[in-house]
């Protein structure tokens, strides 16, 4: 038998996906408390994100928006994790809030500091887990907050997109800037 690895490709950018989302599961957490949500985004699905981040980009005039949606469009998959917005009652004040009480009150979309603090290490875990296996990958918030807006993970408040490649050359470094500086 003879396995080409273009043949095999995307099956293993699948399977790498799948472990970054364990590896995000397992990351620690604080107080042990577990409020991410995970998914993976391949075809169909890839080609819907990448339109939205074009109008997105287009209607609020963030250019940064329409160069990573190109690059979204030639990944093989896109890894979405994001954190919910819940309350610890830890009554800890990192939020702002003296209490979690009044920062439910006063702000009940925004996520908890550990919350927050969760995601940021899930996510470097997650990423850590395709640079073991080779696969080009880079954190973008732009497709975070779109597949926010399509409400692909409905219950986080901040999302994270990362999406992969394997390429003969990386495509989410050296790419042609669509910004306009304070943009």
């Amino acid at each position: 038998m003879v396995i080409r690895e273009e043949d095999s490709r995307e099956k293993h950018v699948l399977e790498v996906a799948k472990s970054m989302m364990t590896a995000a599961r397992t990351a620690p957490k604080g107080c042990g408390i577990d409020h991410l949500e995970m998914a993976v985004l391949t075809g169909e699905e890839i080609n819907r994100l990448a339109a939205e981040m074009r109008r997105l980009g287009e209607l609020h005039g963030r250019g940064f928006f329409l160069r990573d949606a190109d690059n979204v469009e030639n990944s093989q998959a896109v890894v979405l994790i994001g954190c919910h917005s819940a309350v610890r009652n830890l009554d800890c004040g990192l939020c702002g809030s003296p209490t979690c009480r009044e920062k439910q009150t006063a702000a009940p979309a925004v996520p908890c500091t550990f919350d927050v603090t969760d995601l940021g290490i899930a996510v470097g875990s997650a990423v850590a887990m395709a640079a073991d296996f080779r696969i080009d990958n880079r954190i973008l918030y732009s497709a975070g907050v779109t597949a926010r807006e399509m409400k692909l993970l409905p219950c986080c408040s901040i999302v994270y997109a990362i999406p992969l490649s394997v390429n003969g050359k990386n495509i989410y470094f050296d790419r042609t800037s669509k910004c306009q500086a304070g943009k």
